[in-house]
């Protein structure tokens, strides 16, 4: 129910889920070694809402930030509703007005000991930081490509159905990056080569595969099984090019192979793994696993080859079926019936123990 939730606010355009402080914790910590001394660019975030500035606020000192970037577009749906900022408008009113907020320096200047909002509210009023307009704050616009000029390091939640056009503005300004997208994306034209150029990776991801956000949208965020003002979306990640210690760590494999337990694939020449706790340690050929086995890719143990919806031989099966069902995919055959395989990436093991 929450998926088709999602499908419907990326069909409507309202697909502005809004990160938990929590999960956003979890995941920057293991980064931390990459922020010293940069500029960090969050282009996809309301300053009066977003966890992604108050993250980078609060922690601004700790990290060594050079500068702390945030954006906001034309009417965002939530803008001011906790943080508030001090403008000065005559003819309109606040929460309609797209804005940055550029952070360079965070002291405690009430004095409690602690750097907290309040201390960025201060900021935020004198002349140590800057409170500005912008004409509309889309990521796209001139004055925001100026902006992600200047950054060294992205992190955001960008919209999903906008996901396409945002990773590929980042590799065209070669910059580094931490943002949330749905494993979908994994299988896009656009992304994956970039994954199997190890260009892009996973980060270290959200438990259980799947997030809490908070979302404005009371029509769409109704799903029974998230919390109040919140939708659960599953299949979600963090997709970086920051190196982490994760990329390093070899997946241990158990399993030995067989031909009756790893089937071939009807229409192309390699072998189904349903389960990437089940990757062989000993096949040295091409093989077929789940989108989810990039969570545990390690470039130095395996070789991505490609995926079934540029590789999988469907004349094969229309020739067999006489109609098709969907999409290229691998298919299987099981108990003499063709059985349609769900997306897969194409491996192969570098090292395997014959």
């Amino acid at each position: 129910m929450a998926n088709k939730n999602l499908n419907a606010a990326k069909t409507a355009k309202k697909d502005e889920f809004y990160t938990q402080m929590s999960d956003i914790e979890m995941e920057l910590q293991h980064y931390w070694q990459h922020f010293h001394d940069k500029v960090v660019l969050c282009n996809c975030d309301d300053p009066y809402e977003s966890n992604f500035f108050k993250y980078f606020a609060l922690h601004f000192n700790h990290l060594g930030l050079k500068k702390l970037i945030c954006t906001c577009y034309n009417g965002s749906p939530i803008q001011g509703d906790e943080l508030s900022l001090p403008f000065d408008f005559e003819d309109e009113e606040p929460k309609k007005v797209a804005h940055k907020v550029v952070i360079t320096e965070v002291k405690d200047l009430n004095g409690d000991g602690a750097v907290d909002l309040s201390d960025v509210r201060i900021l935020l009023q004198n002349d140590k930081n800057v409170l500005s307009t912008l004409e509309t704050g889309d990521f796209r616009s001139k004055e925001c490509i100026e902006l992600l000029k200047e950054a060294d390091i992205v992190v955001t939640n960008p919209p999903f159905s906008l996901f396409r056009e945002y990773i590929a503005q980042l590799m065209e300004y070669e910059k580094k990056f931490l943002i949330i997208g749905h494993q979908n994306a994994i299988t896009y034209k656009e992304v994956f080569p970039l994954i199997k150029e190890n260009r892009i990776w996973l980060g270290y991801g959200f438990k259980g595969g799947a997030a809490h956000f908070f979302s404005p949208y009371e029509d769409i965020a109704t799903a029974g099984d998230h919390r109040e003002d919140m939708i659960r979306v599953s299949g979600v990640n963090w997709f970086t090019n920051m190196e982490i210690p994760k990329r390093n760590e070899e997946l241990d494999l158990v399993c030995r192979y067989s031909p009756e337990e790893y089937p071939t694939y009807e229409n192309y020449d390699a072998i189904e793994v349903s389960k990437t706790s089940d990757i062989p340690y000993d096949y040295s050929g091409t093989m077929g696993v789940p989108i989810t086995f990039l969570d545990k890719y390690n470039p130095e143990q395996f070789e991505i080859i490609g995926q079934s919806l540029e590789c999988a031989n469907m004349t094969i099966i229309k020739n067999q079926l006489g109609k098709l069902n969907g999409g290229p995919r691998f298919y299987i055959k099981r108990n003499g019936t063709l059985k349609r395989m769900y997306e897969r990436v194409l491996i192969r093991n570098k090292h395997p123990r014959l």
